[in-house]
């Protein structure tokens, strides 16, 4: 299947004679797929009851008579200001106790059933009218979940609904205090009405309150979106997507996507590298106009897992955003590279956001395809260009190693943090870009993962408790694997195992305590490189692979077996990935910061982030030719 391009449009922001003619370029730049209608609910019901669909209509049929596909979003990110005093609770509370008032976007508390009843409504009446429409070819619910901090919500309709979440789990009060440790401080409690929200207290909550309520709160994400899910499914076939977001951490998306069709995610390579990067200034400047070389290609991998394999970018940056610290330009080329890594990592389409730069309100200064004055911007080209380029593609095959990511993993980590610095994703993270600088491709799984063969290296880091079956997994998997560090450290009610971590199969080791570190205080190892952040001391009989230079143990197992008992660096962490991976049979480059590669199919795709031009056959046996900034090569093996 060729992979299709498309673009975010407003037609509610633009006369109505303009739309024809929008229509007709967009088809010019080779897009075939138009997003809109996700942000048009005061325009669909000025006033309660009052539902205009006579322009949305004329939209539909006019970008449909141009041979554009629709993808609808429903509009319930943007509740119009009548809801507000339909439902004065329904705002979402900050951790402070301040409502999240009306005035911009996502002014909802997923917790509050009589909006979501009001969002049911609003998507059945969408699904009724444009179901079975021949320009539809798919619904996105909502937009970007999670995105400015709105998933946890400490409002009384969350009160209300975590206290009847906690009964249906618990059953009697004292199953909840046992499992939580309520004894500790005297926090014992008597009935349910008396479980607060775990937030404004003298000192830091019981992380097993925590917990749960990370947990319920998740469940609230997932119970919103398959309302509307439901609603959509029982008068439409088109697929059903979401927009997710990058490092939005604090709901479960394979639970989401579960209800889905599609995953897809907005992808802003500049804004994130400011916004959402661990990386000091240095890096920051050096890629300041390329965006960070595996943050893309992380969440696009992540993504298709979300997706079981089906995924889009659905908001694709294709100039300066307006809501990051800084905002530059991204170096020429640029947009036509991330489109390809999209394509590359598996993407059936690429949308970008947006058609033509808004004049007026919050979003002024964030470029589009076009400029205000509908003259074409710079990234216009560049997706004409990719449109030019874009041939049958093969099927992406898996890639020979995997990583466990779990989202419950990065809620336990923020419950007991430990140490400053210390985050799960960021752990997760470091190892996948180990493994791109390795020169390898990546598969991104879920914890429900049922068989790990197909992959010849499996990584498993910082799962702080064991999900349900994947020990079990685990000990039926013949490949190589990496676990930890903090895997298995607590049990699912938030207690330290009788035994000891981590608890891993087949293997007698037990950490028998941690510590983190200050980022100038590393503990070096015996062959370079050190552990930083976190360190564990570990006792048991399984032998030692890589020992610290103070003589505790660094990695620990043998054959396909092995723990990580710290947070590597860069440099270590590059060792032992090649180490293993050579034991696992699969073959790996020295890539240098700037060059990542993604195999798909038969075709390697070689990606330039850097500022200044690669030497090809410095690098891969047998190639030549010179690679130019923010460009590609691709090596077709027709063997």
């Amino acid at each position: 299947m060729t992979p299709k391009l498309g673009v975010c449009y407003y037609p509610e922001h633009w006369p109505e004679a303009q739309w024809p003619e929008d229509a007709r370029r967009m088809v010019e730049a080779g897009l075939s797929i138009v997003r809109i209608g996700e942000f048009a609910w005061s325009r669909l019901e000025p006033v309660p009851g009052d539902l205009r669909w006579d322009w949305l209509d004329r939209a539909m049929q006019v970008l449909g008579d141009a041979g554009l596909g629709v993808v609808l979003g429903t509009p319930t990110a943007t509740p119009p200001r009548w809801m507000i005093d339909r439902h004065p609770d329904m705002l979402a509370v900050d951790d402070q106790g301040r409502p999240r008032k009306f005035g911009s976007r996502r002014h909802y508390c997923f917790s509050h059933l009589g909006y979501r009843e009001e969002a049911v409504r609003i998507t059945r009446l969408m699904a009724e009218r444009y179901g079975n429409h021949p320009a539809l070819v798919g619904w996105q619910t909502d937009n970007e979940y999670g995105c400015h901090d709105t998933t946890i919500s400490y409002s009384d309709a969350a009160r209300i609904g975590f206290q009847g979440w906690l009964a249906e789990k618990y059953g009697q009060i004292d199953t909840l205090n046992t499992a939580w440790g309520n004894v500790f401080w005297s926090m014992e409690y008597r009935t349910y009405d008396e479980v607060d929200l775990p937030t404004l207290t003298v000192t830091e909550p019981n992380p097993a309150h925590i917990m749960d309520f990370r947990r319920y709160t998740s469940d609230q994400v997932v119970a919103f979106n398959r309302a509307q899910a439901d609603v959509l499914r029982a008068h439409s076939t088109a697929p059903l997507i979401h927009n997710y977001m990058g490092r939005i951490l604090d709901f479960d998306h394979f639970a989401v996507g579960k209800d889905l069709d599609i995953a897809s995610w907005d992808s802003y390579p500049l804004g994130f590298l400011e916004d959402r990067s661990d990386m000091g200034e240095d890096w920051k400047r050096r890629f300041a106009r390329q965006g960070d070389p595996d943050f893309q290609a992380f969440h696009h991998d992540l993504y298709r897992a979300v997706g079981r394999g089906r995924w889009w970018v659905m908001e694709q940056q294709p100039g300066p955003v307006n809501w990051a610290p800084h905002n530059p330009a991204p170096l020429p080329g640029m947009v036509r590279l991330w489109t390809w890594e999209a394509i590359a990592h598996g993407a059936e389409a690429v949308c970008y956001f947006r058609w033509r730069q808004a004049p007026f309100a919050q979003e002024q200064m964030h470029a589009g395809l076009l400029r205000p004055d509908s003259t074409a911007a710079p990234g216009l080209a560049e997706a004409r260009a990719v449109a030019d380029e874009l041939e049958q593609m093969p099927e992406a095959v898996a890639a020979s190693v995997a990583i466990v990511f779990d989202y419950a993993a990065q809620w336990a980590w923020e419950a007991e943090l430990q140490g400053a610095e210390c985050d799960y994703f960021r752990l997760v993270f470091d190892l996948y870009r180990g493994l791109r600088q390795a020169g390898l491709s990546v598969d991104i799984v879920g914890p429900d993962v049922a068989d790990l063969s197909p992959w010849k290296m499996v990584l498993i880091p910082g799962l702080m408790m064991w999900p349900d079956g994947l020990r079990d997994v685990v000990a039926a998997y013949e490949g190589v694997c990496l676990i930890g560090p903090r895997t298995g450290a607590k049990t699912a009610d938030f207690s330290i195992p009788p035994s000891l971590p981590p608890e891993v199969p087949g293997m007698d080791l037990r950490v028998t305590h941690v510590e983190t570190l200050r980022p100038d205080c590393p503990v070096p190892l015996v062959r370079n490189g050190a552990l930083h952040l976190w360190r564990e001391v570990t006792e048991g009989t399984a032998p030692v692979v890589e020992h610290c230079a103070d003589g505790t143990a660094a990695l620990i197992g043998e054959g396909g077996r092995y723990y990580l008992a710290g947070w590597p660096d860069a440099e270590a962490l590059g060792r032992i990935i090649r180490q293993l991976a050579g034991r696992a049979g699969v073959e790996t480059l020295d890539l240098p910061d700037e060059l990542r590669i993604r195999d798909h199919g038969n075709r390697r795709f070689v990606f330039n982030y850097g500022a200044h031009r690669v030497d090809l056959k410095d690098l891969f046996p047998g190639a030549s030719g010179i690679l130019e900034p923010a460009d590609i090569a691709v090596f077709k093996d027709d063997g």
